[in-house]
């Protein structure tokens, strides 16, 4: 049998098992609860896997990598930044953030908690919070869709519009079908499969190579680096800064932030952060792995960000292969699938939260039915798809570039907000608005708007939009809060509670 059909067996099996279980959660979504936070009854290993393989996307098994095998180990201040935002994320925001949801009269929406918990009768977080959802959303979600389509024209050598649209409908079939409860379970499943493969692979291929000493002998001096930039030159302080401060983003993310919102139970809270904090160092360490074997071991790829597949095929399905089983090689191929899948199906679930229960329940029909809400609710999962879908039509886009604008777009307009909504008392529903904006702005201004010449800031200064983004807009928030009149004494009553 030719490596060719081996890979399309495993894919379709693997596709036929995550829409299978999208259908079996298909009756158990009744309601807006249950659609977009699974009734609250996540457990931990599913909270815990379902957040991070949400978190990490294609760009775990094609960005991260190709960003190394192309620059070097200097790239590797990103993973640490992010290692540690995710550590900080789970011990400081996740039992609190479930507390505050419950209490902001059971939000199941982070522009919703927003609205609660600053009690905004004039709906302008809820709407500036959804607005910044929808637009960076649809630029996250692409570049899930970039992946996918990479993934299956670089397998199959099929063209890259085809294989685009192949990924995006197994993606929106069973987001449809099952809403948060199938996404988080085809999470698990996705998470266990992408920490087998980005393990096995890396190692086996430096067996093959013949060791750690034969890889480093491959590989310049300035690769290997941690403080080089690629190009010849010592980083400076602002790039170090700028990869390390990805960790901040966590805080803002909601794809992320809404598994908290969902566990069953405080007690839970503990163990899935120890399962999460252990999944993610494991894997964005063999991820700088994955990068730096395969620089050594597969020299010269066109595009960097399609070493792991290389990878794949050379230990497992081609001539020659260490380990010659193509059934495992297609298997660890559908892990980069998984990777794909499972952020982007957590990014199109929360973007139809945002519009149908924050914008459409919101403003339009406060007395929508359930039901009407989750059908409407699916049919915004299909229009996100398609902007997302003719975002990402051009292959020329970069994984990388796009997860990171994203990423700095969430980071800044919500996670000082998170964090100070939690911990301070005295924010006021003025400080949160301007939070918000200052953030979201800072961010579309940075990377988006030319100044002169030299192009944008991000461009003339090197410094990465969300380090001035989360400062603007943690600084906006306290100045705004204390010099607004200080919350009303029920808002102030419903803090207390929940952090009792």
């Amino acid at each position: 049998m030719s490596n060719i059909a081996w890979i399309l067996i495993a894919f379709v099996l693997y596709a036929g098992a995550m829409i299978g279980i999208g259908a079996a959660f298909f009756r158990k979504s009744e309601n807006l609860k249950d659609y977009f936070l699974g009734g609250r009854k996540l457990n931990a290993w599913v909270a815990a896997m379902s957040a991070q393989a949400s978190d990490m996307s294609g760009w775990l098994l094609m960005g991260l990598p190709g960003a190394v095998y192309a620059l070097g180990t200097g790239q590797m201040w990103i993973a640490v930044g992010l290692a540690v935002g995710t550590a900080l994320n789970w011990i400081f925001v996740a039992k609190r953030l479930r507390r505050h949801t419950i209490a902001a009269n059971d939000a199941i929406t982070l522009p919703e908690f927003f609205e609660n918990r600053f009690r905004d009768d004039t709906k302008l977080l809820r709407f500036a919070s959804a607005a910044f959802i929808i637009i960076f959303f649809a630029v996250y979600t692409a570049s899930a869709f970039v992946a996918g389509g990479t993934l299956f024209s670089q397998v199959f050598g099929i063209d890259y519009q085809t294989a685009l649209l192949i990924g995006v409908l197994v993606i929106l079939i069973y987001t449809f079908l099952g809403g948060f409860a199938a996404v988080c379970w085809t999470d698990l499943i996705q998470g266990l499969l992408m920490l087998i493969a980005i393990l096995a692979v890396p190692l086996l291929a430096l067996a093959d190579i013949g060791g750690a000493d034969m890889t480093r002998a491959a590989l310049s001096p300035q690769f290997l680096d941690v403080f080089e930039d690629g190009a010849g030159r010592t980083q400076s302080f602002v790039s170090v800064i700028s990869q390390l401060a990805w960790g901040l983003g966590y805080f803002g993310m909601p794809h992320i932030l809404v598994r908290f919102m969902a566990i069953k139970s405080d007690a839970t809270v503990k163990r899935s952060a120890t399962i999460a904090i252990i999944w993610v160092i494991l894997t964005l360490g063999f991820a700088i792995v994955v990068g730096t074997v395969g620089a050594a071991y597969e020299p010269g790829l066109a595009n960097p960000e399609t070493v792991f597949i290389e990878m794949i095929h050379r230990v497992f399905m081609d001539e020659g292969a260490i380990v010659p089983v193509p059934l495992i090689g297609a298997i660890f191929l559908c892990a980069i699938l998984a990777a794909i899948m499972s952020t982007a199906d957590s990014q199109l679930l929360v973007t139809a939260s945002s519009i149908t229960g924050d914008i459409y329940r919101g403003s339009v029909n406060a007395r929508a039915s359930d039901r009407n809400l989750v059908w409407l609710s699916r049919a915004a999962v299909v229009a996100v798809s398609a902007v997302a879908y003719f975002i990402a039509r051009n292959p020329e886009n970069s994984i990388m570039g796009l997860v990171s604008n994203a990423w700095s777009g969430f980071g800044s307009a919500f996670g000082s907000l998170v964090l100070l909504s939690l911990y301070w008392r005295r924010v006021t529903r003025a400080g949160a608005a301007a939070g918000i904006i200052a953030g979201g702005l800072t961010v579309i201004l940075w990377d988006y708007i030319p100044f002169g010449a030299a192009g944008t800031l991000g461009a003339q200064t090197g410094l990465y939009s969300l380090v001035p983004g989360f400062a603007l807009s943690f600084a906006c928030i306290l100045l705004f809060s204390l010099f607004s009149k200080q919350p009303p004494a029920s808002v102030l009553r419903t803090f207390d509670e929940a952090n009792g």
